[in-house]
């Protein structure tokens, strides 16, 4: 089925705008993109933003996790929530920080296990963009969020660019590593062809996971020394 022509709105051209971008490309195939999925999402935040409410992240950022990793460069697939709630925050990719504060409590805990794991110092800032041109797609079930107001998208249809965007990368890709963190994360490893791919599955990393079953997971160093197995080529975690 042909997607209808994006709606007027900010989020409406800011998905009109991902379509134009080559980097789209395998993307858009998918059916939250075709059936018009995409663009009753973007409808109604439009309508909450006409109704007042502050998007998070700007509506230029809401796809550049997909727009950073390409569908045929995907080597290793981190899904988070949805973006920090804070204006100025978050950059669309999952756990990425580009704010000025101290970093979130689970992206400290992320960076910290990436430098035990993989004995790299840990880096001065929390913009994940390099991971994303690396080939790890940082994609959050929900893409948007409201200042102030966690989760205020969840339940507008997102989760099911999520779950089309893991069932895609599981039949395209010939071999890539889904880290699962958190129950949420893990009830998606049911899309995963785990024939094909690796499914590395712990707790999530925030400080509120009284199981702390994230520190030495070993996801990182895992990951690539598969990665390398498969002839992918390593991901640069210190990148």
């Amino acid at each position: 089925m042909t997607a209808p022509h994006a709606q007027s709105g900010p989020v409406g051209a800011a998905l009109a705008a991902f379509r134009a971008n080559d980097s789209a490309d395998g993307w858009t195939a998918l059916p939250f993109f075709r059936d018009g999925g995409a663009e009753r999402v973007a409808a109604a935040i439009d309508a909450r933003i006409a109704a007042g409410a502050v998007l998070v992240p700007p509506p230029e950022r809401i796809f550049a996790a997909l727009a950073l990793t390409p569908l045929s460069r995907v080597k290793v697939v981190v899904l988070g929530q949805d973006p920090y709630p804070t204006p100025g925050d978050a950059n669309g990719l999952a756990f990425s920080y580009v704010g000025s504060r101290r970093l979130p409590p689970s992206l400290k805990t992320i960076l910290a296990e990436v430098a035990r794991d993989c004995g790299l110092a840990a880096p001065p800032g929390g913009d994940l963009s390099a991971w994303a041109r690396e080939g790890v797609l940082l994609l959050n079930t929900a893409l948007t969020a409201e200042a102030g107001r966690a989760g205020a998208h969840l339940g507008l249809g997102w989760e099911r660019l999520a779950d089309d965007a893991v069932a895609a990368i599981s039949a395209a890709r010939p071999h890539a590593v889904f880290m699962l963190w958190g129950a949420k994360a893990r009830a998606r490893a049911a899309l995963v062809d785990r024939q094909k791919h690796l499914v590395l599955e712990t707790g999530h990393p925030s400080p509120l996971n009284r199981h702390r079953d994230f520190e030495g997971c070993g996801h990182f160093s895992r990951a690539n020394a598969w990665l390398e197995e498969k002839g992918v080529g390593a991901v640069d975690w210190g990148a």
